[in-house]
């Protein structure tokens, strides 16, 4: 079986700190390679993989800022498609525009659906959706007018994640610094439970991070920036909690799962995918305010590291990701 990985081409795969979708295209391919297929991952020139690497661009358009996103996307997107035949099965992992080809070669395409950016690109999944093979990322995310070949879990790697049952003190933020990612509410958070808290991710609001994070930094609410896989996996096994107060309905939330792999309970608001990644009250507490988080904050006690531990390694691993995504390939092919 020969299958092409199209990798989104914002950012390296995977990524060198920010980049989801990057990150996911690359386990999915390590992991596909390490199963025995042969597969060619369609990336950035730099990326780092066991895969046959194909490219028409050496860099991301996010970290070189010279490139044109629209051209950039164009030519990747067009040079998987024309050696379209090479291959038993395309999985794509950017978005919707690849679709504008899924009728013009014979090749079955899978598409992970990693999110949808707004409603207006419903129309694009709508009209391929009788020739297409669509895959959710959580049952969260499914869009009630879309058909879906099944719902497959993102996987991790899951010996990047070092287990701790012997926390510091602190608590932890860890995503893009934006109203949707609820960093204010972390603040909040922290301040109320008189708990130290660590900031790491993007500013992806440079307006927000001025007005709603920057006035309360001091010794105790901490901002270090983005964090690469050490620095991650430090913070998230040291952390007593991972907090996750989101104010849009998250379509996954990889961090969720990261923390929960280094033994580390998340403290999430109750949207999206957030009641199918923790169990409330074992692996961490679904709550609706910031007065409800501080009160998990305080029984904390009650969750068993290990708990989050076993439940992640059992649910969020690269291994059940791919097993269960060749699967769908068999079932596309047979």
């Amino acid at each position: 079986m020969k299958i092409a990985v199209l990798a989104p081409v914002a950012w390296r795969t995977p990524p060198r700190h920010y980049g989801p979708w990057e990150q996911m295209a690359s386990n999915l391919t390590e992991g596909l390679v390490a199963s025995g297929l042969e597969v060619s991952l369609f990336a950035t020139g730099d990326s780092v993989t066991n895969a046959n690497l194909n490219a028409v661009i050496q860099t991301g358009y996010e970290e070189d800022r010279t490139l044109d996103a629209k051209v950039v996307e164009c030519l990747h997107i067009s040079n998987l498609m024309e050696q379209a035949n090479e291959f038993d099965l395309i999985h794509n992992h950017y978005d919707f525009l690849p679709l504008s080809y899924s009728k013009l070669i014979k090749t079955p395409v899978i598409t992970t659906i990693h999110g949808f950016s707004s409603e207006k690109i419903l129309r694009v999944y709508q009209k391929y959706n009788q020739n297409s093979h669509y895959v959710s990322i959580s049952n969260a995310n499914r869009h009630s007018s879309l058909n879906y070949l099944a719902t497959v879990y993102n996987g991790l790697q899951t010996d990047e994640f070092e287990f701790n049952d012997k926390p510091d003190e602190y608590l932890l933020f860890f995503g893009r610094i934006h109203p949707d990612k609820g960093t204010a509410e972390a603040i909040q958070i922290a301040i109320n439970a008189n708990k130290r808290l660590v900031i790491a991710g993007i500013i992806q609001d440079a307006n927000y991070f001025d007005e709603k994070v920057k006035p309360f930094l001091n010794g105790n609410i901490e901002f270090i920036g983005s964090a690469g896989p050490e620095k991650r996996n430090q913070l998230l096994r040291n952390a007593a909690a991972l907090l996750h107060p989101i104010s849009f309905d998250e379509p996954f939330g990889l961090s969720v799962a990261e923390a929960m792999l280094c033994g580390t309970p998340v403290i999430a608001f109750n949207r999206g995918s957030m009641p199918e990644l923790i169990k409330d009250g074992e692996t961490g507490f679904l709550v609706g305010t910031v007065e409800q988080a501080v009160t998990a904050v305080s029984s904390l006690s009650t969750i068993k590291r290990e708990d989050c531990r076993n439940w992640a390694l059992e649910k969020f691993s690269m291994e059940k990701m791919v097993e269960d995504y060749i699967s769908l390939y068999h079932k596309i092919l047979d």
